[in-house]
């Protein structure tokens, strides 16, 4: 027997923009084509206007007293607004944290890797989330966990900022750095 599809019941998202004759309110404050003033109008004026510059009338402040209409073309409106939001998306920038984990009785050798591989994280201009881990009895002693975070801070220099203080949160204690001022320029 075949699996019955799911439709998706929710209706198509709509412009909310209310634009000539949605717009049902008696008078309303207008806007002309070159942004000039026109002052407060009857409705019936401001969509006769608008009919005769070959414009649309659009509500551009609804919530003011009265609304806020303008005359423009709304399909160029709509459109060179979705071009400033792609842009808008364009220019944002992600941000990604990455995670290092480290114990407290890590040998030198094996510190300078794990500190090689945040240089690198930071370099990238992404945040590095330090953990230590312990284990048994080490747990009783978390002062050497703080210790080995400030001295990883401190090896990394202005690369990177503390953007959250040593943490402990049960058998792991959590750092995050973020990108300092100079990290990035040494690629």
């Amino acid at each position: 027997m075949p699996v019955p599809r799911r439709f998706d019941r929710r209706p198509p998202e709509r412009d909310t923009t209310r634009i000539n004759e949605r717009i049902r309110v008696p008078q309303v404050r207008l806007i002309g084509a070159e942004g000039e003033q026109l002052g407060v109008v009857e409705i019936a004026d401001a969509l006769k206007r608008a009919q005769e510059a070959d414009l649309d009338l659009v509500e551009v402040a609804p919530n003011s007293k009265p609304p806020v209409t303008r005359l423009l073309d709304y399909s160029k409106y709509k459109y060179e607004q979705e071009q400033k939001q792609k842009q808008a998306r364009k220019h944002q920038q992600q941000v990604n944290i990455r995670e290092i984990k480290l114990r407290p009785k890590i040998a030198d050798h094996d510190y300078e890797t794990k500190k090689g591989h945040v240089e690198r994280f930071l370099n990238k201009k992404d945040k590095v989330k330090v953990t230590i881990m312990f284990r048994g009895r080490e747990q009783a002693h978390p002062e050497r966990g703080r210790a080995l975070l400030e001295r990883l801070y401190e090896d990394l220099g202005e690369l990177a900022t503390v953007e959250q203080a040593p943490q402990q949160e049960g058998r792991n204690m959590h750092m995050v750095l973020a990108p300092g001022k100079v990290a990035g320029t040494a690629s």
